[in-house]
């Protein structure tokens, strides 16, 4: 029986436990299963339904089986659990790329990543448009135009999405800061920011601890915060004000930042858009007022 969609397991830890609790009730083929997948999780990880099957001595349907039965819609979904486990066990691009090799037995060449790659971004671009909720985007939006200033933080994989963030919002002439911690002072750059601020932060699973600590100040002192992560139960979600959630691509447990970066460019031009229209607005009520006949 498929386990209640509030019960979805959301990382390898819970799957883990709830295919522990459930294994005495679950037939002799998923039992067989079980045993499999708990045993080898790096396989699991990477390896396709076909070859997973063999390995353990079941059919590919057995494996769909066994996914559905802890509420999953397909094998895929079940799979990326076990892939999220590995990508926070083996943060070194090196450890990660021996695990897919020994997991899959094949060593790609550059061109064939380079396909697998351009495909898997290509698909998650055509899908963004119509994930992000457009009232979520304005609001947004209407945050960084109020602000004074805008700081925007990400460490690790996301710095590269927070850097050109805070590049872009200078190009088009607003007061941005990127918090970067240098010299270990993240703590102090976020205690600059005045409530008339705004703090923009960009985090994906596993969520840097430096930015969850970085946005709950932020929360707690009243300053905006727009938060642009990869789930709506993320815990930068539940102190944003504004949560925009992006699903990026990933091919062999390495997730890209193309989704990321279109969504911070078009955010970006979309607020330079406003500044103008703004500026244009001023400038004709100034017009106005200048060629208006003086009263008698």
């Amino acid at each position: 029986m498929s386990q209640p969609v509030s019960q979805l397991p959301q990382d390898f830890a819970a799957l883990e436990a709830q295919i522990t609790e459930q294994y005495p009730r679950l037939s002799r083929r998923l039992q067989q299963t079980a045993r499999f997948m708990l045993d080898h999780p790096q396989e699991v990880a990477f390896a396709t339904v076909a070859k997973l099957a063999e390995q353990a001595g079941v059919t590919p349907s057995t494996l769909i089986r066994f996914a559905n039965s802890f509420g999953f819609k397909g094998f895929s979904d079940m799979q990326k659990l076990f892939r999220s486990r590995l990508v926070e066990e083996l943060p070194n691009y090196t450890e990660r790329i021996h695990a897919v090799r020994t997991a899959t037995g094949e060593t790609p060449s550059g061109a064939q990543l380079l396909w697998e790659f351009a495909e898997a971004n290509r698909e998650v671009l055509e899908q963004l448009p119509g994930r992000i909720d457009p009232r979520l985007l304005e609001s947004a939006l209407d945050i960084l135009e109020r602000a004074e200033a805008i700081h925007v933080m990400g460490t690790r994989r996301s710095f590269v999405a927070a850097s050109y963030i805070n590049y872009a919002l200078n190009h088009i002439d607003k007061r941005s800061h990127l918090v970067s911690g240098l010299g270990g002072m993240h703590a102090e750059q976020i205690k600059s920011i005045s409530p008339k601020d705004a703090l923009l932060v960009v985090s994906f699973s596993p969520y840097a601890q430096e930015t969850r600590d970085a946005a709950d100040q932020a929360h707690e002192r009243g300053v905006p915060l727009i938060a642009i992560t990869d789930s709506s139960l993320s815990p930068l979600a539940r102190v944003a004000d504004v949560t925009l959630v992006v699903q990026e691509a990933e091919v062999k447990s390495f997730r890209g930042l193309t989704a990321t970066l279109c969504l911070a460019q078009s955010m970006a031009i979309a607020l330079g858009m406003r500044s103008d229209s703004a500026a244009e607005s001023t400038r004709n009520a100034s017009v106005n007022h200048d060629s208006a006949p003086a009263s008698g």
